[in-house]
């Protein structure tokens, strides 16, 4: 069976260039060191392995995907009562004080590979590697055009959580530099992203091949500008009061809200992404009736679902997905230290005590907030595409029994969650989907079946930003006609409800919160909910002295002897 999936297995050759700088001052056992190791694309291709392995955390709560959907208001923390510091995160409190160590270290590590590949491709010369001139020096700049990007994107990652950063632009810069402020990080931020989009190739999604998937590309770079724009304006104007239309460049100068806008419609009119079909097509749970050979989720048989697959538009099972742009790709063999190369969040967000078919069970965290359901809309069929209603048998959770879990409310997302029917063969018995499509040799019925995708950026969001920078409505009517909505006129309001909607559950609505100015409000009402079967009520009050930022890890303030100021209210 083919199978693709993220470069992980190179991993442990890749480290031996890029890991932290304790490990490259060890014997160089391999006759491969920095001195000698950059030397063919082979090497740089190992090394870039070590980059993306970054993305990785053993930590979960500093894993973007959990931490910052924990964060979020229509998410609770959930679990059992020992999941406490689920609850902390969900409730602003942080009594652990290191509780995003690894965030923090793995944004270093991945920010010293970048330097290295930088650092050792500025003179290098593979014409011998290629067949022309143009080719090697295309390798060169695309390898380029990759490490400053995700030397921008761990710099990004983090600053959203922490704010600014002490900036590493070398591999023998001083570690011990004071954080940058707010406004310094993003400029370096923005002036990565840029280099990125001018070094990265012109070419179209549909001709960059399969190996190439969960790589970034020129399109996945302008996209992130774009990104980066609004989180700095909108923070900047919203939390910190000092309005801005300008994202600030190092060197000097900005990116404006016009080469914004012309990144985003370069995007839109060349990229060769576009949306789905069918927004529910997206999400695993369209493929469970195929994968089981029968009908084991009702609903979507109804509905006629037909999974996009997540490789591309060349799936080893879908039918061929132009709509993921960048994504976080996990392991079918190696789990990992903490189940880092596991997609956690679809275990530590699935069905608590619970184990149905096609809905497995979980660790219970992440409940949905019922405002969510009682606000949208039934005739949006993102509503049941997003959320998972528990005790109904159309839904495939008619079995559930609640009493398991804290923060029980009913519903739990259905984008990101475990999903196992019975064996077509009738040998292995109910394992998870994954387990069957990858052929998995892990027989764990709970732990590690979770080679899901998880989404950073979807082109869904490039013509949502497009029509908030803007202020037009064509994009955010495009992606409510694939809901068969009808279009609407341009305002914040509306544009705010459809970012709500359209992008629940993908660790993206804190971040909105907090840029729009509107987490201050967010938070505060009282919900009805049930603890372990015992009846409560339940609110969270966010704290604005935290400014939407989280702790800086209690040990590097300390190892960095006052260096490091904590952020307020922490």
């Amino acid at each position: 069976m083919k199978k693709i999936i993220y470069t992980i297995s190179v991993v442990a050759t890749a480290l031996l260039a890029g890991c932290s700088q304790e490990f490259t001052d060890t014997d160089n056992l391999y006759e491969k060191g920095l001195e000698n190791y950059y030397s063919r694309p082979d090497d740089i291709d190992e090394a870039m392995a070590g980059v993306y392995n970054a993305l990785y955390t053993a930590d979960p709560f500093s894993d973007e995907a959990i931490s910052a959907n924990l964060l979020s208001d229509y998410v609770f923390g959930g679990g059992g009562p020992d999941d406490r510091a689920a609850k902390y995160m969900d409730g602003f409190q942080d009594p652990e004080e290191d509780t995003y160590k690894d965030l923090w270290v793995e944004t270093y590590n991945g920010v010293y590979r970048c330097n290295i590949i930088l650092e050792k491709l500025v003179d290098a010369d593979f014409s011998e590697y290629f067949l022309t001139e143009a080719e090697a020096k295309e390798y060169v700049d695309r390898a380029l055009a990759e490490a400053y990007f995700m030397r921008g994107f761990y710099y990004f990652r983090a600053a959203k959580f922490f704010g600014g950063l002490p900036l590493i632009l070398g591999s023998l810069a001083d570690r011990s530099v004071p954080r940058s402020s707010y406004t310094e990080t993003y400029a370096q931020i923005a002036s990565d992203f840029k280099t990125a989009i001018e070094l990265f190739p012109t070419k179209a999604f549909p001709a960059i091949g399969t190996d190439r998937y969960g790589h970034a590309n020129k399109w996945v770079a302008q996209a992130y500008m774009a990104r980066a724009y609004l989180y700095y304006t909108g923070y900047m104007t919203n939390i910190e009061g000092q309005a801005t239309s300008d994202l600030p460049l190092p060197e000097g100068g900005t990116i404006s809200k016009s080469q914004v806008v012309a990144y985003l419609e370069d995007c839109i009119n060349n990229s060769g992404y576009a949306l789905a079909n069918d927004f529910r097509n997206l999400w695993p749970y369209s493929y469970v009736n195929t994968s089981a050979n029968e009908v084991v989720l009702p609903w979507a048989e109804t509905e006629g679902l037909d999974w996009v697959g997540q490789d591309g538009l060349n799936p080893t099972f879908g039918t061929g997905n132009a709509e993921f742009m960048f994504v976080q790709r996990y392991s079918t063999t190696d789990w990992g230290p903490g189940q880092q190369y596991n997609n956690r969040m679809r275990l530590f967000f699935g069905i608590r005590d619970n184990s149905m078919v096609p809905f497995g069970q979980g660790w219970g965290w992440g409940t949905v907030n019922p405002a969510l359901w009682s606000q949208w809309d039934d005739a949006d069929p993102r509503k049941l595409g997003s959320i998972l209603q528990l005790g109904n048998a159309e839904q495939g959770t008619g079995a559930w029994q609640s009493g398991f879990g804290d923060h029980e409310t009913g519903f739990m997302n259905k984008k990101y969650t475990t999903i196992q029917h019975e064996d077509p063969a009738g040998v292995d018995g109910i394992k998870g989907m994954f387990y069957f499509l990858y052929d998995m040799t892990h027989g764990d019925p709970m732990q590690l079946w979770s080679a899901q995708d998880f989404v950073f950026m979807r082109y869904a969001d490039v013509l949502l930003m497009h029509s908030e920078i803007t202020e037009t409505a064509d994009g955010m009517n495009e992606v409510r006609d694939r809901a068969d909505l009808d279009p609407i006129g341009y305002s914040l309001a509306a544009l705010k409800e459809e970012r709500k909607y359209e992008f629940a559950f993908e660790a993206l609505r804190w971040f909105d919160l907090v840029r729009w100015g509107d987490v201050d409000t967010a938070f505060g009402g009282q919900v009805n909910l049930q603890n372990s079967g015992i009846d409560a009520v339940y609110s969270v009050q966010y704290r604005a002295e935290t400014k939407g930022l989280v702790p800086i890890p209690e040990s590097e303030v300390r190892l960095s002897n006052g260096v490091y100021e904590q952020n307020p209210g922490w």
